[in-house]
C-alpha cells in the first residue's frame, strides 16, 4: 500500500481523539463502582470490538488464528495479559489525577518505558523478540538522540508531578471533587508510573504476533486491516487481567449489584460504558490505519502520544479540572506538558535516524 502522509495523520488524529476521549462517556455513569463500568467497558474493548471488526473487515479470522503456533499465541496472549496491568492502572490513573494530569504522567511514563524496558530486557533475554539491547542502542548517534528524549520526559513528567502536587495544596477541596471525585495526586502517581512500566508490554505482544498479521495478509485481507487478527489475541489478554481484578473488586466491595440493581440507570450506564470502551479499543483500530498510510512507524508513534496528550488536556480544560489554582500554577503543567511532548519527538526523531 503506497503512502498517503495526510491520511496517515488524519487517522491518527482520529486515535489520539478516541484515546485522549475515552475515559469522558464514564463520567456520565451514575451509581457504580469503579470496577463495574470500568469491566461493562472492557468487555467492549477487548473482546466485542477486535472480534466484530476482524470478522467483518478480514479474511477468515478464526482460519487465521488457527493456523498459528502455540509458542506464537502463548506469547503474544501473554504481553497482552501484562500490558492488562498498564491498561488497569492507566483508568486508575484517570480516576486519581485527571484527564490532563493523568493522561500526561501516564503517557509520558508509557514513551519512556516503552522504549527503554524492551531493549533493557533484551540484555538479559536475548531470545525476546526485541532488535537491539540498551548497551547498542547507547553506543549509536540515534541511539543517545533516543535516550536523550526520555530523559526530557521524565523531566517533563517531574514539571508535571510538580504541578499537581501544587494544585493538591492550591485547589479548594470542594473544587477538586467538584472536577475529579476521587483526585488523590500520590495514588495517581503510583499508578501512573507502574501503567507506564507495564504497557511497554504492548509492543512486545504486537512484535510476538506479527505471524498472525503476517497469516491474514496471505489470506487475501488488505494491508490496512491485517493487525486485527492480532489484536484479538492482545486484547484477550489484557481483558483477562482486567476481569480478574474487577472480580476481585466486586467481592471486595460487594459491587455485584451493581450489573442488575433497577435503582441505577441501568441502560444508561451501559451505554455511556459501551461508548467508552468501543472508544478505547479505536485507538488502535485507527492507530493501524495511521501507520499503514504513512509508512513510518517511529512517526506513527510520536503523532499517537502527541494527539492522545493535546485532546486529554484539552477535555482537562472542559471539565475545569485546574479551576481554582493559581496561574503560576497553570503555566508550570502547561511547560510540563509541552516537555513530555518536545521528549516525544526527540525520541520519534532518534529512531527515525536508524
Amino acid at each position: 500500500m503506497s503512502p498517503n502522509p495526510f491520511l496517515g495523520v488524519f487517522f491518527h488524529w482520529l486515535g489520539g481523539l478516541a484515546s485522549g476521549s475515552f475515559y469522558v462517556p464514564y463520567k456520565s455513569v451514575k451509581k457504580w463502582s469503579w470496577e463495574t463500568y470500568w469491566l461493562v467497558g472492557g468487555f467492549f474493548s477487548w473482546i466485542i470490538c477486535p472480534w466484530a471488526l476482524s470478522t467483518l473487515l478480514t479474511n477468515d479470522v478464526v482460519g487465521v488464528l488457527k493456523q498459528q503456533s502455540f509458542t506464537t499465541l502463548w506469547w503474544t496472549y501473554f504481553f497482552g495479559a501484562m500490558w492488562g496491568f498498564g491498561g488497569l492502572t492507566f483508568g486508575l490513573t484517570m480516576r486519581y489525577l485527571g484527564m490532563s494530569l493523568g493522561m500526561g504522567v501516564a503517557l509520558g511514563y508509557c514513551a519512556a518505558f516503552g522504549t527503554l524496558l524492551p531493549p533493557i530486557f533484551k540484555s538479559f533475554a536475548p531470545t525476546i523478540p526485541v532488535a537491539e539491547t540498551i548497551a547498542q542502542i547507547a553506543s549509536t548517534t540515534p541511539g543517545k538522540v533516543t535516550l536523550f528524549g526520555v530523559l526530557v520526559c521524565l523531566i517533563g513528567i517531574g514539571v508535571a508531578a510538580l504541578a499537581g502536587l501544587t494544585k493538591e495544596k492550591e485547589m479548594p477541596e470542594t473544587e477538586k471533587k467538584k472536577a475529579i471525585a476521587e483526585f488523590n495526586f500520590r495514588k495517581g502517581l503510583l499508578v501512573a508510573t507502574f501503567s507506564g512500566i507495564m504497557s511497554a508490554c504492548f509492543s512486545f505482544a504486537l512484535t510476538a504476533g506479527n505471524p498472525i498479521g503476517e497469516a491474514s495478509a496471505a489470506a487475501g485481507t488488505s494491508t490496512l486491516w491485517t493487525g486485527l487478527p492480532k489484536l484479538v489475541v492482545v486484547l484477550l489478554g489484557g481483558f483477562t487481567t482486567n476481569f480478574i481484578w474487577c472480580m476481585i473488586l466486586n467481592a471486595r466491595n460487594k459491587s455485584f449489584g451493581d450489573y442488575t440493581n433497577k435503582k441505577t440507570p441501568l441502560f444508561k450506564n451501559y451505554l455511556f460504558s459501551a461508548i467508552a470502551g468501543t472508544a478505547w479499543f479505536l485507538q488502535f483500530f485507527f492507530y493501524g490505519m495511521g501507520e499503514s498510510k504513512l509508512g513510518n512507524g517511529p512517526s506513527s508513534w510520536i503523532l499517537h502520544m502527541a494527539f492522545i496528550i493535546l485532546v486529554a488536556n484539552m477535555w482537562g480544560l472542559v471539565l475545569k479540572e485546574w479551576k481554582g489554582v493559581h496561574r503560576k500554577t497553570l503555566t508550570v503543567i502547561t511547560i510540563g506538558i509541552i516537555t513530555i511532548l518536545a521528549s516525544v519527538v526527540i525520541v520519534g526523531i532518534g529512531n527515525s535516524l536508524r
